[in-house]
């Protein structure tokens, strides 16, 4: 007998059949949720093609209060570090955005640069809560500010190229920003949010988030279709980012106890199979 001793390496682990439901689950809530469509189903199907002729002006004005919404949503972000967030639960998350929906279906466009931060901070504060349920803790900047990159997921098939990419996709156009700002956060006790590795992830979700914004704010501005509208729009819209973020947060439970590639590979041939296959970046 050799006296040469033999190493056995563990085989990877395979998921779990719960969790390969909860992954499927992640797959189609990640690569086919559209903002777009639930507009459409709202207020007429004027919004899906609305939603791909944008006015520049509204681009403009919708790319001016996403970035000044997402840097309200980051100084949320960064006191979660050091305090808990608020209790509320999803019934009361809802409760204000519809709230907050009815004013801007009432006062219209106007309402927007109010509106907006507002909107966004409880869809935050929602996505939190989703984030801690798979697991995250949001002492850790990086998962704070993966919640904030919930806000670039939406949207893929009829929003256009603006939107072009499937999920890891979008992930790995932001890894590196995602992983500057989280070494900065960690480093400070008082982050700055005008730092430039904080404005410069800010503007790259802004940018993709505007889009959804602009959406939003065509169907909340079609002529007498008022506030019960609007708070109907912003339900839809938290029930939008929601989605993202369970899918989200789903993906990154799984990566923590199986590792990133075996479940890139497993979503990867469930999209396939399902005709999803995400285009990559």
């Amino acid at each position: 007998m050799s006296g040469h001793a033999i190493t056995l390496h563990p085989a990877e682990p395979d998921l779990s059949s719960a969790d390969r439901e909860a992954l499927r689950a992640a797959v189609f809530a990640l690569e086919t949720n559209s903002l777009a469509r639930q507009m459409a189903g709202l207020v007429g199907r004027q919004v899906g093609f609305a939603g791909r002729i944008i006015p520049a002006a509204l681009q403009e004005s919708a790319a001016t209060a996403a970035t000044a919404a997402l840097r309200t949503a980051l100084r949320v972000a960064m006191a979660s570090l050091h305090n808990k967030l608020p209790a509320g639960g999803r019934s009361l998350h809802r409760r204000l955005a519809m709230a907050s929906g009815a004013i801007g279906g009432a006062v219209g466009l106007a309402s927007l640069p109010i509106e907006l931060p507002l909107s966004t901070t409880i869809m935050l504060r929602s996505i939190a809560d989703i984030a801690r349920r798979e697991g995250e803790d949001l002492r850790n900047p990086e998962s704070s500010l993966a919640c904030l990159q919930v806000f670039a997921l939406g949207g893929h098939a009829d929003e256009g190229n603006v939107l072009e990419g499937g999920y890891f996709a979008i992930r790995g156009l932001f890894a590196k920003s995602v992983t500057d700002a989280a070494r900065y956060m960690a480093q400070r006790s008082m982050a700055d949010e005008t730092a430039p590795v904080l404005v410069r992830l800010i503007g790259q979700i802004a940018q993709r988030f505007g889009f959804t914004v602009a959406q939003k704010t065509i169907a909340q501005a079609i002529p007498l279709l008022g506030a019960a509208t609007g708070a109907a729009v912003n339900l839809a819209f938290i029930d939008h980012f929601e989605t993202l973020a369970r899918g989200h947060f789903t993906i990154r439970r799984l990566e923590r106890f199986y590792g990133p590639p075996l479940v890139r590979s497993e979503y990867e041939r469930i999209a396939t199979e399902a005709g999803l296959a995400p285009k990559r970046a």
